[in-house]
């Protein structure tokens, strides 16, 4: 058969399409399995290489499930708002609007190409008035239950692109888009008081079969933890709170840190202030993220003209500010302990202070110090001897008898910056009149962007919509004789994505974001993959957002997904982040264009450990195409027969298990090793019956889905392959009944023998010591000993 792969991947692919066969459609008797990859944001650059790794490894499950009778839903959309888009719009002085449809049109030719069975029926587009009606209806729930609000925010601003910046899109105290310094700006911003939902967020993972680092990011971005509040009292009369998860090490306190945001730096009159105050303007232009994470080395002013005091042991103690402590976490200040916190006794070295030991066989600065959750207390007065745990108990007790403190459970999740001064995003639908904000009437949504002929920033920093005056005046939703001022801010790109795999359960319904009895039959989602980038924030988010829909009745389940996976990402063949920059990108149509998507998706899912990084090698997909046409040519030696030949039954048994549960958990590569194996063993025999290249093809099809419906037409059979059933293997026919073990002479192999399983040791020896090679090396010495494991080795020692 000659094989031309771009004849052959478009005829099935038009078939497919054709005869809507991967389609999900609601069969409420029908046992479903709905399977998420996360929606691409459609860029000009269309896909590179590193984006078929997720969509395949999900299609092969796809695939599979549907094979097994399962009603799949597997959709795809685009999540198409958002500052990229803009910028280029701006750039090139063109609509947003068509920059995003000429970009999904890229995409759906490349995705298409690819042959993956999403359900196109359920496609979506996060910039569509019909899905982002939904978006804002969204949050006018959350604004009539108080979880939207406004308020003074500091935000990034980057006053060469006059725009605000979102944390990650701020890299080491710059733009990430122009590379200028970036400043922080008090605006006043819509929030979501995700903070509200903590406990149910951290609580929920618990109920999910999320892999474990994916819970532990979602659990330290939340950052629960128990400790105390306690005031401190200073020198000049006034009182700092802190917040600290170890009261028990409060005798070890001999400094105490301020954040430079700290409110009570303006009210005192320190010695040092012009010091202090460049201090506060360095710290001004850091992320949060930056100061926090990436902060290794510690800086700080000493307050001149103030000192704190220890409420246990009464000395006055020095009062620092320093950037990697933040007004957004506990109180903005915290007592240190030098000799239990590696932070602290960092900074503590650098500026020369105090270390006292307080919890024995602790202290940091020792080699062998201990864990301090453990141990008990020294150095502590009437609290020496007591446990950590009795010790925290005992502390608290007198500090609520001391009127200075109290327990206080505490997060460092903070309420999430829902405003971004951009034209490209949802409108947020509210209104400002009688001196207050005002939701629209849901029955006016969606509230649609106007088309404009400039999406330029403004000086001021406030969203591109601010200069259209038809858009901003309008009037009150209450009374429409009172004149109104619409929000010009809009969403961030995280709005549309917080919710997006409700809609694929009904994406066409104009009456509700979906029907509930659709989302009772469809969720939650069985399967979530996508990067490990987006396991903490997107993540978060979109469960906070199902959570509060839960709590309204919208949806049927407290959790959006049941299960979260992540993959390695693909890097260059130089072993980088695959980026324009460095030229190292790879468009994927090159590969499809010159040895077909069935030899790419093989090698994408060959390329090793799924959920490891891996680098690019051109090529990996000649050589994949190379077994493609290695299958290929058993349509030479076909014969017929309507069942696995006998002696090929333990090797297919074996294959079809290995298979199936290999593509069930992400172990894609020894999948496809094991199918090589199989093909190899068919080779050996010289022919291959119908009844055998049928199931052969079919555990190849969810890899390589073209080239295996085109052999199984060729083989006469009328059904498409992913119409017919997976098969089933045998656990009795999983086990080999010839095996091969090594011999040895003196430890060292010489040989390897075929013997049945479970053969007897004197049969075993006999036919080994047949072997010319064990022969010749045996003779005229003597055996000492004959070490015989069964099914394992055989080991002949002489002298």
């Amino acid at each position: 058969m000659e094989y031309n792969h771009q004849q052959i991947e478009k005829k099935w692919q038009d078939k497919w399409a054709e005869t809507h066969v991967f389609d999900a459609k609601e069969d409420y008797d029908k046992k479903k399995y709905y399977l998420l990859v996360e929606f691409p944001y459609p860029s000009g650059q269309g896909l590179h290489v590193g984006h078929p790794r997720s969509y395949t490894a999900l299609d092969v499950v796809a695939r599979l499930k549907r094979m097994q009778g399962f009603n799949v839903l597997f959709p795809i959309g685009f999540d198409a708002f958002g500052l990229p888009t803009e910028r280029y719009a701006i750039k090139n002085h063109m609509d947003p609007e068509v920059v995003t449809k000429k970009n999904i049109e890229t995409f759906k030719h490349q995705l298409t190409s690819l042959g993956i069975s999403f359900s196109w029926n359920r496609e979506i587009n996060t910039t569509e008035p019909s899905y982002y009606k939904w978006t804002q209806w969204i949050f006018l729930q959350m604004y009539k239950k108080g979880l939207a609000y406004k308020e003074q925010m500091s935000i990034n601003w980057c006053p060469d692109c006059k725009i605000g910046l979102a944390n990650e899109e701020v890299i080491n105290g710059c733009c990430e888009r122009c590379g200028h310094t970036v400043e922080h700006k008090v605006k006043n911003q819509w929030m979501l008081a995700i903070t509200k939902y903590a406990d149910k967020l951290v609580d929920g993972l618990d109920t999910v079969q999320y892999i474990e680092k994916v819970k532990t990011q979602q659990r330290n971005w939340i950052g629960r933890s128990y400790g105390a509040e306690i005031n401190f009292k200073t020198t000049n009369g006034d009182s700092v709170k802190v917040y600290t998860t170890r009261p028990d090490t409060i005798f070890g306190a001999t400094y105490m840190v301020l954040s430079p945001e700290h409110p009570l730096l303006a009210k005192w009159d320190l010695k040092n202030k012009d010091e202090v105050k460049a201090y506060q303007e360095e710290a001004r232009r850091k992320s949060d993220f930056e100061r926090a994470e990436l902060n290794k080395d510690k800086t700080g002013v000493c307050l001149e003209g103030v000192k704190a005091i220890n409420p246990f042991t009464n000395k006055e103690i020095p009062i620092f500010i320093s950037d990697y402590v933040l007004m957004t976490y506990g109180t903005g200040a915290i007592m240190s302990v030098p000799a239990h916190d590696t932070r602290d006794y960092d900074f503590a070295k650098k500026f020369d202070l105090p270390i006292v030991e307080v919890i024995k066989g602790g202290d940091i600065s020792k080699e062998a110090y201990t864990d301090t959750a453990e141990g008990e207390l020294i150095n502590s007065g009437e609290y020496n001897g007591l446990s950590v745990a009795e010790a925290k108990e005992k502390i608290l007790e007198r500090l609520q008898e001391m009127g200075i403190g109290d327990k206080k459970v505490n997060f460092k999740l903070r309420d999430w910056v829902f405003s971004r001064q951009r034209y490209w995003g949802e409108p947020i639908p509210m209104v400002y009149c009688e001196d207050k904000w005002v939701p629209m009437n849901e029955k006016d949504l969606p509230l649609t962007l106007p088309h404009v002929d400039s999406y330029e920033p403004t000086d001021s920093g406030e969203s591109p919509l601010a200069l259209i005056p038809e858009f901003v005046n309008t009037t009150c939703p209450n009374d429409p004789s009172v004149p109104g001022k619409r929000e010009t801010d809009t969403m961030p790109n995280w709005a549309g994505s917080s919710w997006y795999y409700l809609r694929y359960c009904d994406p066409h319904n104009d009456e509700a974001l979906a029907d509930y009895k659709k989302l009772k039959y469809w969720l939650p989602v069985d399967w979530y993959n996508g990067g490990m980038e987006h396991t903490t924030l997107h993540l978060l988010y979109s469960r906070f957002w199902h959570k509060f829909l839960y709590d309204i009745g919208v949806v049927p389940t407290e959790e959006p997904y049941m299960k979260r996976t992540s993959h390695g990402m693909i890097l260059g063949e130089n072993g980088e982040k695959m980026s324009k920059s460095r030229g190292n990108v790879r468009n994927p149509d090159e590969y499809v264009k010159e040895y077909g998507a069935d030899a790419l998706r093989l090698y994408e899912m060959f390329l090793g450990d799924y959920e490891k990084s891996a680098p690019w090698n051109d090529d990996g997909p000649k050589q994949l195409r190379k077994f493609v046409e290695r299958v290929i040519r058993l349509l030479d030696v076909t014969v017929d027969g309507d069942e696995i030949r006998k002696e090929l039954l333990p090797i297919f048994h074996i294959t079809i298990k290995k298979v199936t549960n290999d593509y069930l958990t992400l172990k894609y590569n020894t999948a496809i090793a094991q199918i090589m194996t199989l093909v190899n063993e068919i080779y050996l025999t010289e022919k291959i019956n119908k009844c055998e290249f049928k199931t052969l093809i079919t555990l190849l099809n969810p890899v390589a889905p073209h080239i295996t419906e085109e052999l199984n037409e060729r083989l006469g059979f009328d059904k498409m392959i992913c119409e017919c059933e997976w098969p089933q293997y045998d656990e009795d026919l999983t086990v080999l009944q010839t095996i091969e073990i090594p011999v040895q002479i003196n430890g060292k192999v010489i040989e390897r023998i075929k013997i049945e399983r479970d053969m007897e040791e004197a049969k075993v020896i006999e036919l080994a010591l047949a072997l010319e090679d064990i022969k010749s090396k045996t003779e005229g010495k003597t055996i000492v000993k004959k070490i015989f494991v069964p099914n394992k080795i055989l080991n002949i020692v002489v002298k």
